[in-house]
Parts: C-alpha cells; structure tokens; sequence
C-alpha cells in the first residue's frame, strides 16, 4: 500500500455535487457514491474533515422590483441548506460504517454538535469523519471560505476542493475549448487571473497561511484517494 501524502484533510464540496444529474435537491445515488470514496481514504487512515455548500438546494433569491431579500436573509437561508446536505451525507456514511459528526456553526442541539475547534479535532482522532455545515455562521461568507478557515483551525495538511472539472483551467473549459489547463499555480496568480475556482477571500487566507490547495473533479471514482497517494490529479495551488 502507498505511503499516504496526506493524514489530514478538509474537503469541500459544493452543493452541486449532491443533485448528480437532479435540476436541484439532493440525489440519494450521489450521496452513496461520495460516501464510498470518502470511506476508501478514511480506511487507510486520513483524518477526513468536509465543508459543504447548499447551492443545490438553495442559491438566493433573484433580485427584482417586486421582491429584493435582504443578502443577510439569504445567506443565513443558504447557511441552513449546507445543514440538510451534511445531515444526508452523514447518514450516507454510517450507513457505509463510517463513524461521522455533524459540527455546525449555527446552533441547533437536536441534530448536531455545535462546532467547536477542541472537539473537532477530537473527533478527528477518534478516527471519526467530521461534516461542517452552515458555514462561519455569518452572512456575507461563503463556503469555500469557511472550508479555508477550519481548515486551518483543525491543521489541516492540505484543503481539497470538489468540482465537476479536471482543475484550474483559463476559463470555462465547458465553453472554451481552447482553455488552457494548470497543473500548478501560484495563489497571487489565481487573484490576478480572476479565476473563479474559489472566491478571493478563501485563496487568500490560503495564501496567508501557506496551506496548499488541490482542485480536483471530484465526480471521477478514484480521483480522492489517488490524491491521498500523491498522484498528479487536479491543480495544485501553492
């Protein structure tokens, strides 16, 4: 077996990748699937943190004359879908005998722990997988940015971001097909690209505390663990 690059991890997920090929909610096949690679990795022994989004269930509102939430309003709404996502994926887990804990920024005892950084990491040691959801608990900041921010509060080695693509690329590899791929690059130039892989705020807390960041597609079976084995997938931002 391979000597294990990474021993542990915060990987983060969009809410996009819960729907599989539904418009929009959450695919029970698709939680399945994501839950067996997550249960190959944790097996070898990586200590397995997720951050997850909500834009599958909910997005905001569109703005228009007739109706215009407030951004807070919407964000906190966006915040509570991230709940339902980790909730579906933990059962999917324990359902794989994978041991899981839901942490969650905004307070709510009947389904999950509150988060709290000492019992994060504890559960981490327990060999238990470990679900963030609802965010930082503040309006105005994303998911990637919450998943930056625990990942450096638990000392994460590296922070892994799921996506429907092979990586970094130019532009839209969905509409370019000219768009050119990286196999590295460096933060500053992420910023300067304007390349909206992860927001400004995430790549710069990154940035500030030298945690490497893998972009990999996360909808290829395999791709989880051949990173945990240092195998060139994805980009890596550094």
């Amino acid at each position: 077996m391979n000597k294990l690059k990474y021993k542990r991890v915060v990987l983060k997920l969009s809410g996009e990748a819960f729907k599989g090929a539904q418009d929009s909610g959450i695919s029970a096949p698709e939680c399945i699937r994501i839950a067996r690679e997550i249960k190959v990795i944790h097996a070898r022994g990586v200590q397995v943190a997720l951050v997850v989004g909500g834009g599958n269930i909910f997005r905001g509102f569109p703005k228009s004359k007739d109706f215009n939430m407030d951004r807070s309003v919407a964000d906190y709404m966006g915040m509570l879908a991230t709940v339902l996502n980790g909730l579906a994926l933990q059962d999917a887990l324990e359902k794989q005998g994978v041991h899981t804990r839901v942490l969650t920024a905004i307070e709510m005892h009947q389904i999950a722990e509150p988060y709290i950084r000492r019992r994060a990491m504890r559960h981490l040691e327990k060999k238990r997988v470990v679900i963030f959801v609802a965010g930082t608990g503040n309006p105005y900041f994303t998911t990637d940015t919450a998943a930056s921010l625990r990942a450096m509060e638990i000392k994460a080695e590296v922070l892994l971001k799921g996506t429907k693509v092979d990586g970094v690329y130019s532009c839209d590899p969905f509409k370019t097909k000219s768009a050119k791929f990286f196999k590295e690059i460096s933060y500053i130039s992420v910023l300067n690209k304007k390349l909206r892989i992860m927001d400004s705020t995430a790549i710069s807390l990154c940035m500030e505390n030298s945690l490497p960041i893998v972009v990999f597609n996360a909808n290829k079976d395999g791709n989880l663990a051949k990173i945990i084995d240092g195998k060139p997938i994805g980009t890596v931002i550094k």
